[in-house]
């Protein structure tokens, strides 16, 4: 009897922990992470990278740029490639993340530090107030 209440103390748990809003958003945010890389990987590799190729000699384009070293391939062109990828998803992270929620941050900021609107109360104490001190 008691390892059934140890099981089901842990299942609920375990069912609090993974019902959070906060795993449900980061497994949101991991997902859409995953879709959001391949759609720069696509865009480097068929966009980006064979305009680069356009400009740079090859026949192969950036696929075909390797060194041989003693009858092995340095695929340096691949490497190239994967570097505008970190650097535009880079790009691409920054600009949500320091200005676009900064931005949003900031305004949240300004917002909480701005002065209620006084009531009709606060605004007759006031009147009160100034016509006491002429």
């Amino acid at each position: 009897m008691e390892a059934k209440a140890t099981v089901s103390a842990m299942l609920e748990e375990f069912k609090n922990f993974a019902l959070k809003g906060n795993v449900v958003d980061l497994a949101i945010g991991v997902i859409i992470g995953a879709a959001f890389g391949k759609i720069v990987d696509s865009l480097v590799k068929h966009i980006i990278m064979p305009l680069v190729s356009v400009i740079m000699p090859g026949q192969q384009g950036y696929l075909g740029w390797k060194w041989v070293i003693n009858g092995k391939d340095v695929p340096y062109g691949l490497f190239i490639g994967e570097i505008v990828n970190f650097l535009i998803v880079a790009l691409a992270l920054y600009l949500f993340i320091v200005k676009f929620i900064g931005i949003l941050m900031k305004n949240k900021q300004e917002a909480a530090t701005a002065p209620a609107p006084l009531t009709k109360d606060q605004e007759l104490l006031i009147d009160i107030r100034e016509l006491l001190k002429k």
